[in-house]
């Protein structure tokens, strides 16, 4: 079940995609943590988008993850299914 892992959501503040996602996350009420990585300061900016693109390859946004599983961008059936909802 989605409850037993953490799951974090690497956004932009200005990207309609991320606000979709987080939307989609919130009226589902799944419990989450973000991070907008453009609203970081420079070093851990890096830091975060070069954790991104180890992870997905790209730096692309949004990124949810939902323990060991990874969706990239806005996708509901992927995260109906990563959630168990």
């Amino acid at each position: 079940m989605a409850e037993k892992h953490k799951i974090i959501v690497y956004a932009l503040s200005t990207c309609p995609y991320c606000k979709r996602t987080k939307r989609f996350l919130d009226a589902h009420k799944v419990v989450y943590e973000h991070v907008d990585v453009d609203l970081l300061d420079d070093s851990k900016q890096d830091e975060v988008l070069d954790k991104v693109e180890k992870l997905t390859g790209r730096k692309s946004f949004p990124v949810v993850i939902v323990g060991t599983e990874i969706i990239v961008g806005h996708d509901e059936q992927k995260l109906k299914k990563a959630l168990n909802i």
